[in-house]
């Protein structure tokens, strides 16, 4: 019987009888390491307190002497918090009875998670006032931020809870504090609607400040399309200028096309704009001047004369185009909406089978990302996936009709390689960012390279469906690229390089069109031919030849490919296992003809190996004496 899971099921279901059954006729110190034990990453304690079990809580503090510090993981909203606290749980989970036990037992109320999240930060996130209160009174800090810079009075703010916003602004809490991305409590209010606690701000000296991104809380409001938001703060005089004005109406306009399709409604902000422009108070504020036409707009030029607007209802699609155009004009390109809306305007066009305009649009995205944005950012990520996506969606339906009446067409070859090159520069850079980091590498980040290896991986897949004649110019083309990839020497997770991902359980892309799956021996060929290296080992120990003996079902024509590319039937890993040992049965070793690929240099390996000793033999040859 597993002990602590009994201890830890009782405590999270609240069975306090069973819990007292079980730990009361045992020893102090046994009783000790139960409910100090970790199950699922948390202790009986931080459950009970997770899910208000006040009894049981109360029965592991004073009778089992449970550590009130000792913190755990749990999930709230599904997401796992790490390093949860008992006291941070049951504010969280607003248990007002259980906070106070706590406190009185000596828990911190200042205790932090892994995010740096205080309880009382905790207890504002979903409007607990009592427990705000109480922590307050029992020296909670109001003004310790998390990691991204959030105080508690900014979480107050975008979850709308007035009462807290209030009490907190009472004890003075910093109303122009600033996160790590440079917005306020203000922005908070903007983006989330909350145009109460926004009042009470600006009553209490809160500044129009900009963010990281130059967004004042005006056009925060605007992006978002809070038009209750940005109709008070251009209605307020003096606070914003007219150029302000004209940018959150023109940019609530793209809002309205893109995220609540309100043609109509957009074209009155834009009229709105128009006039501030050409018949406000003051001199004409004519709009900049064009810049270079984008192709991915279909070449749309901004109006910029009052007249033209009426004329754009008449074409939803130009219209369209028209909100990418000021939103990129205003936000700029670094800001993440600005690359959104061009991603959400491409999936449209995709649902409609219009997959020209789709790829335009999400290229044009993708470049700004790469140019913008860190290597290795989720966004970019998420855009290359998309673009996987896409191309195994054609490719699997090519010819079929959409629900729209539109034929799928085939997959421009062109296309796919303009993608793949942009995946390869995606990996370089993200490799040499990683190598500069060194040490301060963590999982993350090789569980992000891993992640664009292998959607790179992916559409090399794609390419090898069809490479042309060899020596063709789209055979050269595309193995020229793979032997790029190649040369980078990306490792993932596991420390697994390009030819082990495409043997092993790391390769998988999880996708709703797996057209191209792993292990595919096209690709393993074409990876071979650019000089992929079979002797290469991750961080088990293992070659690309071990990981083929764990597929299921075994592939033996894959095995033979890297033998005849010179891998070595004999290496072994960590474990000191072969390729042999790996397989199921003999069967399966014997019917790739072994002796075949045992050569007389692995079995004078392995005699030497067993009889001399490793610091006898001359330094070039020990690599290859220690493999055997």
């Amino acid at each position: 019987m597993d002990f602590k899971s009994v201890v830890y099921n009782a405590a999270r279901d609240g069975k306090l009888k069973r819990l007292k059954v079980f730990l009361e006729h045992r020893g102090k110190d046994e009783v000790g390491q139960l409910v100090g034990a970790k199950t699922h990453g948390a202790t009986p304690l931080v459950m009970a307190c997770r899910n208000g079990h006040y009894d049981v809580a109360e029965y592991l503090i004073e009778k089992c002497g449970a550590d009130v510090e000792q913190p755990g993981s749990v999930v709230f909203e599904g997401e796992t918090i790490e390093g949860a606290p008992p006291l941070w749980c049951a504010a969280a989970a607003g248990h007002l009875s259980l906070v106070k036990l706590l406190v009185r037992r000596g828990a911190k109320v200042n205790s932090i998670t892994k995010t740096n999240s205080t309880p009382l930060r905790a207890a504002c996130f979903d409007g607990h006032y009592d427990i705000v209160k109480f922590l307050v009174q029992h020296g909670a800090d109001i003004e310790m931020a998390n990691r991204h810079g959030h105080t508690c009075l900014m979480i107050a703010c975008y979850r709308g809870h007035v009462k807290i916003a209030k009490f907190l602004l009472a004890l003075k809490a910093d109303a122009n504090r600033k996160s790590v991305k440079g917005n306020t409590a203000l922005h908070d209010c903007a983006e989330s609607g909350s145009l109460e606690i926004l009042k009470i701000l600006v009553e209490h000296g809160a500044q129009m400040d900009v963010d990281s991104y130059g967004m004042t809380p005006l056009l925060a409001a605007a992006v978002t399309g809070h038009t209750h938001i940005v109709e008070y703060l251009i209605g307020i005089p003096q606070l914003f200028s007219r150029k302000e004005r004209i940018d959150a109406l023109e940019l609530l306009g793209a809002t309205y096309v893109d995220k609540k399709r309100d043609m109509i409604g957009a074209l009155q902000f834009w009229k709105r704009a128009m006039n501030e422009r050409y018949r406000g108070d003051g001199p004409v504020i004519a709009k900049p001047e064009s810049p270079p036409l984008v192709a991915a707009y279909d070449y749309a030029r901004e109006v910029i004369e009052p007249e033209a607007l009426d004329d754009l209802l008449a074409d939803p699609d130009e219209m369209r185009m028209q909100a990418l155009v000021i939103r990129e004009r205003i936000l700029g390109p670094a800001h993440p909406d600005t690359s959104y809306y061009i991603r959400y305007r491409g999936a449209v066009y995709a649902d409609a089978g219009k997959f020209r305009r789709c790829i335009e649009l999400w290229n044009y995205a993708l470049d700004m990302q790469q140019s913008m944005l860190e290597p290795l950012n989720p966004m970019t990520q998420s855009s290359l996936f998309s673009f996987t996506e896409l191309f195994s969606f054609m490719v699997g339906e090519e010819g079929r009709q959409t629900t729209r009446g539109r034929r799928v067409p085939p997959v421009k070859r062109e296309d796919l390689m303009r993608v793949f090159e942009k995946a390869i520069n995606e990996v370089a850079k993200g490799k040499q960012m990683l190598d500069k980091m060194g040490d301060l590498t963590c999982e993350r980040d090789f569980t992000f390279l891993n992640r664009v290896l292998v959607i790179t991986l992916h559409l090399a897949c794609l390419l090898t469906r069809e490479t042309g004649e060899k020596d063709s110019e789209e055979y050269n083309a595309f193995h020229k690229e793979l032997y790029k990839l190649i040369r980078i020497n990306a490792k993932g997770r596991h420390g697994r390089d390009a030819l082990h991902l495409v043997h092993s359980e790391d390769g998988a892309l999880v996708g709703r069109y797996p057209t191209c799956k792993f292990p595919s021996p096209h690709l393993t060929k074409a990876l071979l031919r650019v000089g992929a290296n079979v002797a290469a080992r991750d961080n088990d120990g293992n070659t690309a030849l071990h990981l083929t003996a764990l597929l299921q079902p075994w592939r033996p024509s894959l095995s033979i490919d890297l033998l005849d590319a010179g891998a070595h039937l004999d290496a072994i890993n960590n474990d000191g296992k072969t390729f042999q040992m790996l397989l199921p049965n003999k069967e399966l070793y014997d019917s790739i003809c072994p002796l075949k690929y045992t050569t007389l240099a692995c079995l004078a390996a392995r005699v030497v190996k067993k009889t001399q000793n490793i610091s006898r033999v001359p330094a070039h040859l020990r690599t290859f004496v220690e493999m055997h």
